[in-house]
C-alpha cells in the first residue's frame, strides 16, 4: 500500500512535533502570517509560500504528525477502554457541548476541544460550536463532501431582497474551484445541472444495488430530480503522492494513506516543501496589532498554549483562517481607538449573520427484493439528491425561499439489530449471522438565511483558560427554516414511496444551530463598507492588508457543504493579495 511519507508536517525551523515551538525573534517580520492550519489556513499557507512569501502559520492547538498522530485509526472496540462508547462521566465534566456533536465518539474524542478550557456562553436557545484545536484543524475531522455553489446561490440575496448582495458571482470563482479540485482530488459524477455545477472530477464511487434502484424510481416519478453519488474529497485513484481510498472505513480517526484531503496530508506539506513556511503550534492568537496612523495590521498577539507566555509576531500581511467564529472572536477582541467595537468593524456587521445548515430531518424505508445482494468494503461516501425547490417559477414553494438537498444511502442491517429484535439464545444468535433488511434513508440539509439577530459577541464575564474573553452566541432558526423542515420530511417520504419503499417513516429530530458544523457569516463580504466587513476578495474594507477567507466571509449559506468554496476563495484571495503587493498597490 502506498503511503505519503512526504506529509510529515513539521515547523520549518524546529521539530515542534516533539512539543517544542520554533524560536522567532521579536524583530523578525514575516511576509505573511496565517492564523489557523485547517482547510482555509492550509490553503493560505500553500499559496502564499508557493508565491514566494515567507509565511508564519499559527495554530492554537498542539502539534500533529500525519499518520503517527492517528492513534485510534485501526483500533478495534476491544482495544478501547469503553469499547468505543466513551467515558460519559468525563465528557459530562470536560466536554458537555462537544459530546453533543454527532461525529464525536471514543475513537475521535482526542480531536475535540475541552469545553472547560475553551468555553462559550449562550444568549438564547442553543448553539453547538464544534472545534478541533490541533495542526490540521477540522480538515482531519470533516465529512469531505464537496459541491460547487452556482449562480443561483450567489444571486439569491439580491434576487430576493434579503440582506446584502454577494460582491462576486459564479464566474469569478469558477476557475478557482477548478484549481482547488485539481489539487485536492474530488471524486464525483458530472450531471450537467446549472444549479449544481460540475467540477474537475476523479472517477465517481459506485452506488450499491438498492441505491441504483431508488435512483431509477426517483427519476421516473420526478423528472428533474436525480440521485447521484456524493462528490467527495476522497481519492478513487492515486493522486499527487496520495493513495486511492481502499474503503477501510474509519475516516474520522485520520487517514494515514492521505486518501481523503486534509491540510495535514496535502496543503501543509506543499507549503513546507517550499522552505518558506514556519509553523508554530500551541499559539493562541489573542488579537491583532494595528497601526492607527498607517491604517494596517502589523502582526498578531499570541499566548503560548503551554507556558501562557504573551508574545508578538510581526507580518506584512495577515490571513485569518481560524474558523468563522474563531476569526471573528479575534477581530472582536482587537479594540483600537478607531475600532472600539472590533477591528475592521466600522459597519457594525462583525459578529452578525451567523448561519449553518439545518438538518436531522428526512425519511427512511425498507426496500425488498435484494436479499441476494450485498456490498463490499466501507465506502466513505453516500448519495446526494441535489436541490429541487425554488430553482425557478415551476419549482417555487409557497412557504419558504431557498432550498435543500439530501444525503444518505442504502444499507443492510447488521448483527446490531439484535439489540431490538425479539427472541433470545441460539435461535437469535443464528438469525443474526445473516444480513438483515435492506433500508434506504434520506437526510436533508437546508439553507439558513442570514439574520442580523443571529450573532456573537464577547462575554464580559467569562474567559478561557488563557484569559481571552469567551464568545456569547445568540442564534436560532427562523420561520423560513421551520417551514422548510416540514417539506424536507414530506418530500423525502414521497420519493421513497415512489421508488417502492415499504414502511416509509419520516423523522424530524431536535436540531441546534451550529450542529451542522458549517458555521458561516460573522464577517461577511459585501459591496458596501457600511454594511459589510470584507470586499469580494475577502479583504477587510477598512484594513487593506487583512484578509479573512474562512467561513466568516460568507454572505449567504447555500444548501451545500461549504469547504470547497473556502478552498477556492482562499486561493483566489492569495493570488489577489500577492499580486497587489508585488505591484505596490497594497500598502504593507
Amino acid at each position: 500500500m502506498q503511503h505519503d511519507h512526504s506529509a510529515q508536517t513539521r515547523p520549518a525551523s524546529t521539530d515542534s512535533t516533539a512539543g517544542a515551538a520554533p524560536h522567532i525573534s521579536s524583530t523578525d517580520v514575516f511576509d505573511a502570517i496565517v492564523v489557523g492550519s485547517g482547510i482555509s489556513g492550509g490553503w493560505a499557507a500553500k499559496e502564499l509560500t508557493e508565491k514566494g512569501l515567507r509565511t508564519l502559520v499559527l495554530e492554537r492547538g498542539g502539534p500533529t504528525i500525519h499518520g503517527e498522530s492517528y492513534v485510534t485509526e485501526h483500533k478495534a472496540p476491544w482495544q478501547m477502554e469503553f469499547r468505543g462508547r466513551g467515558d460519559r462521566k468525563a465528557w459530562a465534566e470536560n466536554k458537555p457541548m462537544q459530546s453533543k456533536a454527532g461525529p464525536l465518539n471514543e475513537y475521535t474524542d482526542h480531536w475535540y476541544v475541552n469545553d472547560k478550557e475553551n468555553p462559550y456562553t449562550l444568549g438564547r436557545d442553543n448553539f453547538l460550536w464544534v472545534r478541533g484545536h490541533h495542526v490540521g484543524g477540522r480538515s482531519i475531522m470533516w465529512g469531505r463532501q464537496c459541491y460547487r455553489w452556482s449562480e443561483l446561490d450567489f444571486e439569491a440575496n439580491a434576487r430576493e431582497g434579503i440582506e446584502v448582495d454577494w460582491p462576486i458571482r459564479y464566474a469569478d470563482i469558477a476557475p478557482w474551484y477548478s484549481y482547488a479540485e485539481r489539487h485536492a482530488g474530488i471524486s464525483g459524477e458530472a450531471l450537467g445541472l446549472p444549479h449544481l455545477p460540475d467540477g474537475e472530477f476523479l472517477p465517481p464511487m459506485q452506488q450499491n444495488a438498492v441505491e441504483k434502484h431508488v435512483r431509477a424510481g426517483i427519476e421516473k416519478h420526478f423528472p428533474g430530480r436525480t440521485m447521484t453519488i456524493g462528490r467527495a474529497a476522497v481519492l478513487t485513484q492515486n493522486h499527487k503522492g496520495r493513495a486511492a481510498c481502499h474503503y477501510c472505513g474509519p475516516c474520522d480517526r485520520g487517514c494515514s494513506t492521505g486518501s481523503y484531503f486534509s491540510s495535514l496530508s496535502s496543503t501543509l506539506p506543499a507549503a513546507e516543501a517550499t522552505g518558506r513556511m514556519v509553523l508554530r503550534p500551541n499559539s493562541i492568537v489573542h488579537s491583532l496589532m494595528y497601526d492607527e496612523t498607517g491604517d494596517r495590521v502589523t502582526g498578531v498577539r499570541v499566548i503560548d498554549r503551554e507556558t501562557k507566555e504573551a508574545m508578538e509576531f510581526r507580518g506584512k500581511l495577515v490571513f485569518l483562517c481560524a474558523s468563522a467564529l474563531g476569526s471573528t472572536q479575534i477581530l472582536l477582541n482587537t479594540k483600537t481607538p478607531r475600532f472600539p467595537n472590533g477591528l475592521a468593524n466600522g459597519s457594525g456587521a462583525l459578529g452578525h449573520y451567523i448561519m449553518d445548515h439545518h438538518f436531522k430531518v428526512g425519511a427512511v424505508a425498507d426496500v425488498d427484493g435484494f436479499e441476494d445482494r450485498y456490498f463490499s468494503g466501507n465506502r466513505p461516501n453516500g448519495i446526494y439528491i441535489p436541490r429541487f425547490r425554488n430553482l425557478d417559477a415551476r419549482t417555487r414553494h409557497a412557504d419558504f425561499v431557498r432550498g435543500y438537498g439530501y444525503q444518505g444511502g442504502a444499507y443492510r442491517e447488521g448483527w446490531g439489530r439484535g439489540a431490538n429484535a425479539p427472541g433470545f439464545g441460539a435461535d437469535l444468535k443464528n438469525s443474526l449471522r445473516q444480513p438483515g433488511q435492506w433500508k434506504m434513508f434520506l437526510i436533508a440539509f437546508g439553507e439558513v438565511l442570514p439574520q442580523h439577530d443571529n450573532f456573537c459577541e464577547l462575554d464580559p464575564d467569562v474567559t478561557d483558560a488563557w484569559g481571552i474573553p469567551a464568545l456569547k452566541i445568540h442564534a436560532s432558526l427562523g420561520p423560513n427554516e421551520e417551514a422548510m423542515r416540514r417539506d424536507m420530511a414530506e418530500a423525502g417520504a414521497e420519493m421513497l414511496e415512489a421508488a417502492g419503499g415499504r414502511n416509509v417513516t419520516t423523522f424530524s429530530n431536535e436540531y441546534a444551530l451550529g450542529e451542522g458544523i458549517h458555521e458561516m457569516g460573522t464577517a461577511r463580504m459585501g459591496r458596501d463598507p457600511r454594511t459589510s466587513v470584507l470586499n469580494g476578495w475577502g479583504q477587510a474594507h477598512e484594513v487593506p492588508n487583512l484578509f479573512v477567507t474562512d467561513g466568516a466571509c460568507m454572505t449567504s449559506a447555500s444548501c451545500v457543504n461549504p469547504s470547497i468554496t473556502y478552498m477556492a476563495l482562499t486561493a483566489r484571495a492569495v493570488d489577489y493579495a500577492v499580486g497587489q503587493m508585488k505591484r505596490g498597490d497594497l500598502r504593507v
